[in-house]
């Protein structure tokens, strides 16, 4: 399944007048479910990160109106948008840690909901015990309580 998206698009204007870049595919399909689908890329070539939003009938992602200003876009305007999911994707996981989180959905959709930074810190957390299996086993199984739970992070 291939993780980038490329599209051309105009820019529009949303509900409360917000500046919007309408996204013209279902994130869940594209991507896989999330409670919140972040995504970094590009807006006619200038850096975008942001957060995929209902938008009328579909989907989009708002443009700042400081961002507009130093990228001279405003609505109305044809750009081409390339957009890719943010952090560790399930694909990109160890096998043992994408088992654990196939075997308790719930664990599963709240590590996929987390921003990169925090799917990031459990990664390295497990990672740091490559050399003992036994202790990478337990973090693990720590790691789905906790995000079970609701837990973002471990204190």
């Amino acid at each position: 399944m291939p993780t980038t998206r490329s599209y051309s698009t105009v820019v529009t204007t949303g509900a409360r007048n917000r500046v919007m870049v309408p996204v013209p595919f279902d994130p869940d399909v594209a991507w896989g479910h999330k409670p919140d689908h972040r995504v970094h890329g590009t807006v006619n070539g200038m850096k975008v990160r942001a957060s995929i939003e209902p938008f009328d009938n579909g989907f989009g992602i708002v443009l700042g109106a400081a961002w507009r200003r130093d990228c001279g876009l405003a609505p109305g305007d044809a750009v081409d948008v390339v957009l890719s999911p943010e952090g560790p994707q399930r694909e990109d996981l160890a096998e043992d840690v994408r088992l654990a989180l196939a075997a308790d959905p719930a664990a599963g959709e709240f590590f996929d909901g987390l921003a990169q930074f925090y799917r990031r810190a459990y990664l390295r957390w497990i990672d740091a015990t490559k050399r003992r299996p036994d202790e990478r086993e337990r973090r693990i199984a720590e790691m789905i309580d906790l995000l079970r739970r609701g837990e973002k992070e471990r204190t």
